[in-house]
C-alpha cells in the first residue's frame, strides 16, 4: 500500500462479490476478498487470490 501497489476498496451500490469476480478475471496480481470488513484488496504481486 504505502508504494502504491495495493488497494483495498468497495464500490457503493455493486456487490462486493461482483468486485471480486472483476478482480479475478483480471488474472493479474493478488486478491483479498474480506466481504466482514467490506472491501476487497488487489495488488501488482504474482497472481493469487484468498478470503
Amino acid at each position: 500500500h504505502t508504494l502504491g501497489q495495493a488497494m483495498d476498496f468497495h464500490i457503493e451500490g455493486v456487490a462486493l462479490s461482483n468486485v471480486r469476480k472483476a478482480a479475478l478475471k483480471m488474472n493479474a496480481g493478488g486478491v483479498g476478498y474480506y466481504p466482514k470488513s467490506n472491501f476487497v484488496h488487489i495488488d501488482t504481486g504474482p497472481v493469487r487470490h484468498w478470503s
